[in-house]
């Protein structure tokens, strides 16, 4: 039975159809191109063959290409204006405030940019736990030590806890962690026309 779920948070709270992930993408090819001194069209193989190995471009640029300016690249990226689109979701509240057990965020972005985004759609006070990637040494989704960890901090096994996601290879990555899993790749409500959720326990 599951005892807690966690949340992804960018294109799981709120619909990929607003602009806030072609905003992040715009602004992520610009910094990587210029950090590096190339065009985007000549850093773009080694950059999608950086993802397959690594969870998050940043964790690709410090293995592999040295980088250290993190609070620089965080706020390049994630601009104040980023969540601009996005607005209130009253639904997905209570739809959230209604499921029989505890939530938490489990997040590959940094901790301001998650309660940036939280704070827009009026979620504040929803979820138990955010698990961000900063808390673990900047190595997210897909690294199976990062699920662990919250789930030690949560104080459950794999298998008591359920995971949504809209990346198929970190809601993969979690079910080898044992923990059930789901992928979705749209907002989520009380009205979703999606598979139910797995039975949940208290």
């Amino acid at each position: 039975m599951i005892h807690h779920i966690l949340f992804d948070l960018d294109n799981t709270l709120y619909s990929i159809h607003t602009d806030v992930e072609d905003i992040f993408l715009r602004r992520l090819k610009e910094y990587i191109s210029s950090w590096l001194g190339i065009t985007w069209e000549e850093c773009e193989p080694s950059w999608r063959a950086g993802l397959k190995t690594y969870g998050t471009t940043l964790e690709w640029l410090i293995e592999e290409k040295g980088f250290t300016a993190k609070e620089e690249y965080y706020a390049y990226i994630h601009p104040e204006s980023e969540t601009d689109s996005l607005k209130a979701n009253p639904e997905l509240r209570r739809f959230i405030e209604s499921l029989p057990c505890r939530s938490s965020i489990l997040t590959n972005s940094p901790s301001f940019h998650a309660e940036r985004v939280i704070k827009k759609l009026e979620l504040e006070g929803v979820f138990q736990n955010m698990f961000t990637i900063e808390e673990h040494g900047l190595k997210g989704k897909p690294h199976a030590s990062f699920y662990y960890r919250a789930l030690d901090c949560l104080g459950l096994k794999p298998e008591e806890a359920l995971f949504i996601d809209d990346i198929p290879r970190y809601v993969e990555s979690s079910f080898r962690s044992l923990m059930r899993s789901w992928v979705y790749q749209v907002y989520l409500s009380s009205s979703s026309k999606s598979s139910p959720l797995p039975p949940i326990a208290m």
